[in-house]
């Protein structure tokens, strides 16, 4: 049986619930990972992905890349907007946000581009997933695979106990498959004759299957 801890990575990147989405993008792309396990203290809190930010992003309201105006075509003072908010009702804001700027995937790209930039506004644990799928060092690797094909999950994380010791990707599953780590050996017997043909004991080989 091949266990996680022959497969995991020891040397596991963590994040803090407290780091910008632009800090820890940034630190995902120099690992060239696409996740990690959120961690407070000692004790992990979540899992952060790009998958994550995507989703964040998505249904979070985007910011107008210009000011809201007059007539004239000057920006409107704050306490101007704050009456005909009074005045209006809903409808103002509604509005007033309609024109939010680029869709999802060029605030992704194009960060500096609007007002605010949402990556520097928003932490991780805002858009991190709080759902874990946690396994012992010596849990099955099938096991753990067939948890993330039900979960939808990219990576299982491995602890002892309450302490984080390592994470295993659906990278480190299918490098497992392709070296053949995870065969099931298969026993082929043929008998002996020996002492008159009669037949004593069995010689074996042990092969492996897929």
């Amino acid at each position: 049986m091949l266990r996680l801890q022959d497969i995991m990575t020891r040397d596991v990147v963590t994040l803090d619930p407290e780091m910008t989405l632009r800090d820890a993008l940034d630190i995902l792309a120099a690992r060239h990972i696409s996740g990690a396990p959120v961690v407070e203290g000692e004790r992990v809190v979540g899992v952060f992905s790009a998958t994550d930010v995507i989703e964040f992003l998505a249904t979070t309201p985007g910011v107008p890349d210009v000011a809201d105006s007059d007539e004239e075509g000057e920006p409107r003072a704050l306490a101007d907007r704050d009456d005909a908010a009074t005045e209006a009702g809903a409808a103002y804001f509604i509005d007033f946000w309609s024109d939010a700027g680029a869709d999802v995937a060029e605030r992704f790209h194009d960060t500096g581009a609007a007002a605010w930039d949402l990556l520097a506004e928003h932490t991780v644990g805002e858009a991190m997933s709080r759902s874990l799928v946690a396994f012992g060092p010596g849990a099955d690797a099938r096991a753990a695979a067939d948890a993330m094909q039900r979960t939808h999950a990219h990576r299982v994380l491995v602890v002892d106990g309450a302490r984080l010791v390592g994470i295993v990707s659906a990278l480190d599953i299918a490098r497992a498959v392709a070296q053949r780590k995870l065969d099931s050996p298969r026993y082929v017997y043929r008998a002996r004759r020996v002492d008159g043909g009669k037949r004593h004991g069995l010689t074996g080989r042990s092969d492996h299957v897929s």
